[in-house]
This record gives structure tokens, C-alpha cells and sequence, in this order.
């Protein structure tokens, strides 16, 4: 069962984060996005998105290569200890999920409202905090595999946004989305495990669970639903 101490502990510290008042002001801009939509016209800020998809996917490909690196010289993926190898990468990968925060921004600047989603919310403003909280408490090895499945399919995610602002739009975007869920699939599983047999916290499973489940339900409106309609 989750400890009520735990949870307190663990709350406590996610609003100490230095990026939580940027998740908060992340909240207060997406609710008032309703407002600009009402008082502008759409960008299309095509050269733009351009730059920084290729720009986010060239840094999530550091940050891969810094993860792989780490974990291959540490002795157990499952190891709860502070690596000065990680350290410099997890620095990095925090300051990709700042970056990547303009998604919701370039969507609400171009109109598209309707990509921001539930998901899409949740999963950006977790990961900002997430990334914070694990470089300052936590730049384990436990931890690189989960940042390291993310920042391999954020290569191949911007990647496919990049080309898609170059004007083509490659044929696999529904295998992407499979991989993102296997990400999580795999993540949910090394979370289990770590919980049962190596002190993890069952935090990491709940978080597994919750993207699993929505990951799976974009995936199921997007591609089943509509063929059985």
C-alpha cells in the first residue's frame, strides 16, 4: 500500500522543485489558451517548428547516448546510488523538458486546440517535474532506463515533427505511437520488478500505469476506434 508518510515526503518535495512555479504558470497558460484563440489569428511558424523539432530530437539523441554510456559503466540497472557520470546527463535531459514545454506553445499559437489533450498535459508538465526531481534527488542508474526509453523515442518523435514541418510527412506514424507505448510497457515492467526486488517505490508504477493506460486509449480512438465506426 502507498505510505501516507511517503506520499507526504515525496509531495513535499516535488513543490520545493525550482520547476514547479513553471508547471504551475505551464497550467495557467494552457487554461487561458481558450482566450488567445479568441483574440489572434493562427502562425503557422513552419521555419520555425523546423528548428526545434530537429533541434529537440538532435538533444534527446545526447541525452540517449549519455544515458547508454552511464548505464553500461554502472554495475546494476537496478542500482539506487548517485552516478557523477549520470549527473551531467540528467542536468541535460531536465533542461529538454523545459524545451519541450513549447509544444503546448507552438499548438496554442497555431490554434490546435484540439492536441491539447489530457494526455498531452499531464504527460509534458510530469515529465518537467520528473526530470527536476530525479536530477536533484535521484540521477541513479534506477532511474537512467526509464530517461533513456524516453529519450529514444523523443529522437524518433521530433524527428517525424521535423519532417512533418519540411512539408512530408512520413508513413510510420502509427508505428511511433506503438513505440511509445512500449516504452511504457517496458518501464512498468522494470518498475514491478525494481518494487519487488530491489526497494524501488511504487510510484514509478503508478506513473507507469497511468501512461500506459492513456497512451493505450490514443492509441485505440486513434487507429480501432474509427475503423470499427
Amino acid at each position: 500500500m502507498v505510505s501516507l508518510t511517503g506520499l507526504h515526503k515525496f509531495l513535499s518535495a516535488v513543490v520545493r522543485l525550482e520547476t514547479f512555479p513553471t508547471f504551475i504558470t505551464y497550467l495557467i497558460v494552457v487554461y487561458l489558451a481558450r482566450y488567445w484563440k479568441k483574440i489572434s489569428r493562427p502562425r503557422e511558424c513552419r521555419s520555425v517548428l523546423m528548428v526545434y523539432n530537429f533541434g529537440c530530437s538532435a538533444l534527446s539523441l545526447y541525452t540517449l547516448y549519455g544515458f547508454a554510456i552511464g548505464l553500461v559503466e554502472t554495475q546494476s540497472f537496478f542500482k539506487m546510488e548517485t552516478s557523477p557520470v549520470l549527473q551531467n546527463v540528467y542536468f541535460w535531459y531536465m533542461v529538454c523538458k523545459r524545451i519541450e514545454l513549447l509544444d503546448t506553445i507552438f499548438m496554442i499559437l497555431r490554434h490546435r486546440e484540439r492536441q491539447l489533450t489530457f494526455l498531452h498535459i499531464y504527460h509534458h508538465s510530469s515529465m518537467l517535474l520528473l526530470s527536476d526531481y530525479c536530477y536533484h534527488f535521484t540521477p541513479w542508474s534506477a532511474m537512467a532506463i526509464f530517461l533513456a526509453l524516453n529519450s529514444f523515442v523523443h529522437v524518433v518523435l521530433y524527428l517525424y515533427y521535423g519532417l512533418c514541418a519540411m512539408g512530408y510527412q512520413p508513413p510510420w506514424k502509427k508505428q511511433m505511437t506503438q513505440i511509445q507505448i512500449i516504452q511504457f510497457l517496458i518501464g512498468f515492467l522494470f518498475s514491478i520488478k525494481g518494487y519487488t526486488s530491489h526497494g524501488f517505490c511504487i510510484y514509478s508504477i503508478i506513473y507507469g500505469m497511468s501512461m500506459t493506460a492513456l497512451f493505450g486509449n490514443f492509441y485505440y480512438q486513434a487507429y480501432h476506434k474509427k475503423k470499427n465506426i
